[in-house]
């Protein structure tokens, strides 16, 4: 650390997430990958990106997110909704 603070950054993961509607809104399901420092941040990051489309599904979104598959990144990437596929 040679005069100058280093700062750590905050382990991020990539997070599969199962859709979170039920049919018959979601017919044949989806998924999300959601990269984020932890399950709050990804809960958020899906909600606001659906924008209150699928408000009335949020119920389900906080266990989808918490048996969501998960893996740590080996490098620091920005916060993001990666990918959605969704039916």
């Amino acid at each position: 650390m040679r005069g100058n603070l280093q700062t750590q950054m905050a382990q991020k993961f990539l997070y599969i997430v199962d859709h979170f509607c039920n049919f018959p809104r979601s017919e044949y399901g989806g998924i999300w990958n959601v990269i984020a420092e932890d399950d709050n941040e990804c809960f958020d990051l899906i909600k606001d990106y659906d924008d209150g489309f699928n408000e009335e599904f949020y119920v389900n979104l906080r266990e989808k997110v918490v048996n969501a598959r998960t893996y740590a990144l080996s490098e620091d990437v920005e916060s993001s909704v990666v990918e959605s596929f969704t039916t």
